[in-house]
């Protein structure tokens, strides 16, 4: 007979409020857990392996229904593999384009401290206004280029000059 942990074991494990424990449990996602007579959630190792894809999931964006519904699925055995490879396939595209996001943010915030960089160096933002393409690192050039071309837009369709920086 294995190690038996209670609700606040678990959280501190987790590191998680034990809050957070008894929502997942409230939602159904813990039907694997033990309890006393006296119904206190009594967690054993193997819980955690459960705790920890349920947190995953849900770190991932997937909503408390469909992590249920995973749940329920494996509940079910192996007659709802299919299901539950799916269901892991469509989250992982779901994290592929969160990061390919994020990587695109963390573009645009290397250029903008390249950009603030330079202007400190200089003393004024208008250093960026005479630059030629290439004298922007070619890493950023593309943003530069079309941060430019959207500001020139933004001019033309005021019919005045912009004297805000360029994004």
């Amino acid at each position: 007979m294995g190690k038996k942990y209670t609700i606040k074991d678990a959280a501190r494990i987790m590191g998680v409020p034990t809050s957070t424990i008894r929502y997942y449990d409230k939602e159904g996602l813990l039907p694997f857990v033990e309890r006393t007579s006296g119904g206190i959630r009594m967690f054993q190792d193997e819980d955690f392996d459960w705790l920890e894809i349920i947190e995953c999931l849900k770190k991932t964006g997937m909503p408390i229904k469909e992590i249920k519904e995973f749940v329920d699925w494996s509940m079910e055995g192996d007659s709802t593999i299919d299901q539950r490879l799916e269901l892991i396939k469509e989250q992982q595209e779901v994290v592929r384009l969160q990061i390919e996001a994020i990587q695109e943010n963390l573009k645009i915030l290397n250029y903008k401290r390249w950009y603030y960089e330079t202007a400190k160096q200089a003393g004024t933002c208008d250093v960026h206004k005479t630059m030629k393409p290439e004298d922007i690192p070619e890493e950023f050039r593309e943003i530069a280029l079309h941060n430019k071309k959207k500001n020139i837009v933004t001019m033309e369709r005021s019919g005045k000059g912009n004297e805000r920086e360029s994004l």
